[in-house]
């Protein structure tokens, strides 16, 4: 990468927009379904609206238009999804796995550069969403949706 940030693509360019991050979400979604540490947290299984929403979350997150912000509630309603879920630390570690192995799937890139920068959001995302939906959870009730970069993240500081 060059110091030119301008001419730096954002992570949902260099994955290939939307239709990239769509096909990352219903291979991720199709494997939640057949997974019995994670299909419990989806009764009936995965709806085409719930994965439209997620696509809008991760494309905004990586860069893309801010449509889940915009059409769908921002953080707010994302924490609101999560609250009480009581999301164990099992199924938090095969969230973020599984969704490693869709990215493999939905034949995103495999440079470490990108790779390296969605399994920090993986990991970072899937941990707050863990903290967030315990019985006492402690939230941030309003932030802004997050935007993912190919740096690393400056340490969270409530």
């Amino acid at each position: 990468m060059g110091t030119d940030e301008a001419a730096t693509p954002s992570l949902y360019e260099w994955a290939g927009g939307r239709p990239a991050i769509e096909a990352l979400i219903d291979a991720f979604y199709d494997r939640v379904e057949g997974d019995d540490l994670l299909s419990p947290l989806f009764p009936g299984g995965v709806s085409a609206e719930h994965r439209d929403h997620v696509t809008s979350w991760w494309s905004e997150v990586f860069g893309g238009p801010a449509v889940y912000t915009d059409e769908h509630g921002g953080y707010e309603h994302m924490l609101a999804k999560h609250r009480h879920l009581g999301i164990t630390a099992d199924q938090r570690f095969r969230f973020a796995s599984t969704m490693s192995l869709a990215a493999d799937d939905a034949g995103l890139p495999d440079d470490p550069d990108f790779r390296s920068a969605l399994v920090a959001y993986l990991e970072w995302g899937t941990r707050l969403a863990f903290a967030n939906s315990q019985p006492d959870a402690q939230v941030v009730a309003h932030a802004p949706v997050p935007r993912w970069g190919w740096g690393e993240a400056p340490p969270y500081r409530p």
